[in-house]
């Protein structure tokens, strides 16, 4: 375990549904990337209104609020979606669809 990073789990630790500390982990992973991301959507938004407004001149707020739920949304969907596929993959979920009882 890194000494610095405290909240990182052992890469000895069990891993799986049962886990507590580190579905705790997972899930905080996911809030970061989704807060990575959210900032990448804003970026987005701001760059395609900048360029919206340079090529059709001043835009109404209805297009700039359609950018922002087409664009911003778009980008946190994805991030939503692949981070979720992450989360399931990295908790075992994946894993326990394939068990047998």
């Amino acid at each position: 375990m890194d000494e610095h990073n405290p909240q990182q789990t052992p890469p000895d630790a069990p891993r799986g549904l049962g886990d507590p500390a580190y579905a705790r982990f997972a899930w905080r992973r996911f809030r970061e990337l989704m807060s990575w991301m959210t900032l990448a959507a804003a970026i987005c938004v701001l760059l395609t209104i900048v360029v919206m407004t340079r090529i059709q001149g001043p835009l109404h707020i209805v297009t700039m609020l359609g950018i922002i739920g087409g664009v911003g949304g778009s980008v946190m969907m994805a991030a939503a979606l692949m981070g979720l596929v992450f989360l399931s993959s990295g908790t075992g979920h994946d894993e326990d669809v394939d068990r047998l009882d």
